[in-house]
């Protein structure tokens, strides 16, 4: 097989990452998700459709976004899954690992660190803090949770990369401008709160009430129209329909067979109040 994996003329995924769009960037996260599946398979070579089909995208989309990594694959032949794996692991930083330490030792904290899948893409959780005194001293996935008032020499001595917050809304700032005070620049946030933060840090918010909110918009959208809507709506064309036409006009004939056209849908409408 001749698929190159090198950026072209030598570029690093380093100096490749400031040309991707972030939506790709979210895109290209979805494709090693599944080559990571397709390699614990055994499945050596896939192409771009199936890829495609795997990771929920057309195959034009897919070969677009993988263009941002540089040539990869070979027409007619497809994809080297473990180079291609590698390839945007590299751009996507994650090819050293990533060492992580979590604020908040609550249900969501202590489900977060016994989380598998972060170790085996890379996230290695390597501190757990929090403020309790009935928490501190727990034995979490093999981590104890350590006093958050001993927050800035851990992080000296761990060297994390990231850093994830799992505290109530109103102590979640506080958290945050400690962990830029001791030089994290990279902070993912499970609050509802927005937090501010220096323009040299990234933050990125998780919050699990408008993801919900949003499904429950998608259920309403697509939910067929209830049944004394629509036969309210048929009542009314059909009322405006004489009687003693309806079935003599060729004109009305169409228009009478069927109402399934008229009745209401709330799919793609705005609803202003």
């Amino acid at each position: 097989m001749t698929e190159q994996h090198e950026a072209p003329s030598g570029v690093s995924g380093r100096a490749l990452q400031k040309d991707i769009p972030q939506a790709t960037v979210a895109r290209l996260a979805t494709y090693l998700r599944v080559l990571a599946m397709l390699a614990d398979d055994g499945v050596a070579i896939v192409s771009s459709e199936e890829l495609a089909v795997a990771a929920g995208v057309n195959s034009a989309k897919l070969r677009k976004d993988l263009s941002f990594l540089g040539p990869n694959g070979v027409r007619g032949v497809g994809y080297d899954v473990a180079k291609l794996r590698t390839r945007i692991e590299d751009v996507l930083g994650l090819s050293q690992g990533h060492r992580v330490v979590l604020v908040g030792a609550g249900n969501l904290g202590r489900a977060l660190v016994g989380y598998g899948g972060f170790r085996r893409r890379g996230f290695t959780v390597v501190g757990m803090f929090d403020s309790h005194p009935e928490v501190i001293g727990l034995s979490v996935a093999g981590l104890v949770v350590r006093d958050v008032a001993d927050l800035a020499p851990a992080i000296d001595a761990l060297k994390p990369t990231i850093a994830v917050i799992t505290v109530p809304d109103d102590a979640a700032q506080d958290v945050c401008d400690q962990l830029v005070a001791s030089g994290l620049q990279s902070i993912l946030s499970f609050a509802p709160c927005e937090l501010t933060a220096p323009e040299t840090v990234e933050v990125r918010r998780v919050d699990l009430a408008v993801e919900l909110q949003m499904l429950s918009f998608e259920t309403a959208r697509n939910a067929p129209a209830l049944p004394e809507i629509a036969h309210a709506v048929s009542g009314r064309i059909a009322h405006r329909v004489p009687a003693h036409t309806a079935g003599g006009h060729p004109a009305l004939k169409h228009s009478t067979t069927s109402h399934s056209a008229t009745e209401p849908s709330s799919k793609g409408s705005v609803v202003t109040p």
